[in-house]
């Protein structure tokens, strides 16, 4: 890992929670997101993390996935069932089923190790970005669903939607574009705010909207997938991924 570098006050106060049993990676990310602004409270383990962030609200959390007793993605959900919270996850490289886990349990995103800390802190600032304060533009609506950007609320048919950051954001923005065509890459682009990542976040990401906002997340009407191509949200609804396909796979 890098060696601490001036970083600009970008965090402005916001409180960041490092959960991490190693504590040379602690120590670094801590000073790096220091340097940036934000305050940050710093757990070893599991306990430790949900002692703290219940003393302290986080504003967004960074969490090692393997830590000892108490693994990430445990930490994760009972974090989660106590309100929401964007998360970022530290996975080891090449253990994809782990970071497929990790998106599946509400995970915002995930950095490989070894990283660059730099990388870590600007993936923080996009996070946060998308969660903060935004500009009143009007409810969302279609086929049922209700978004609400500026208060971060979704409902189906009146009922609210609990969905994760990145799911919130994902789903306001295919309202936004009801009818087009987005690939992978331009979804990654235009809602994650990357160019370049592992292609694989955006479809789990699909997979778990799917869930919450389709009658029958098997044959989605809303969000269909375009074979070869990509995803396109169907505002009417009226028709289904073909019967026996794997709806979140891009062909």
């Amino acid at each position: 890992m890098e060696q601490q570098q001036p970083y600009s006050q970008a965090g402005a106060g916001t409180r960041v929670l490092v959960v991490d049993d190693d504590p040379t990676v602690a120590e670094i990310v801590t000073g790096y997101l220091d340097r940036a602004g934000y305050v940050v409270d710093r757990a070893g383990d599991g306990p430790d993390a949900l002692a703290r962030a219940a003393a302290h609200w986080p504003d967004l959390v960074v969490l090692d996935l393997m830590l000892p007793g108490m693994d990430g993605l445990e930490v994760c959900r009972r974090i989660r069932a106590r309100g929401p919270v964007p998360v970022i996850m530290l996975t080891a490289r090449g253990d994809e089923d782990d970071r497929i886990l990790g998106l599946e349990v509400g995970a915002d995103d995930y950095v490989t190790k070894p990283f660059s800390p730099r990388e870590l802190v600007l993936r923080v600032q996009s996070v946060l970005r998308r969660t903060g304060p935004v500009q009143a533009s009007g409810t969302l609506r279609a086929a049922g669903l209700s978004v609400d950007p500026a208060a971060r609320r979704a409902t189906k048919d009146g009922t609210e939607l609990a969905l994760t950051t990145r799911e919130f954001d994902l789903l306001a923005f295919f309202l936004r574009h009801p009818g087009r065509v987005f690939s992978r890459e331009d979804l990654m682009r235009e809602v994650w705010g990357w160019d370049f990542g592992d292609l694989s976040t955006v479809t789990v990401h699909v997979r778990r909207l799917r869930g919450k906002v389709e009658d029958d997340p098997a044959r989605p009407r809303l969000i269909q997938t375009v074979w070869g191509v990509g995803y396109r949200f169907d505002a009417s609804g009226t028709t289904a991924t073909p019967p026996g396909t794997a709806p979140d796979e891009v062909a």
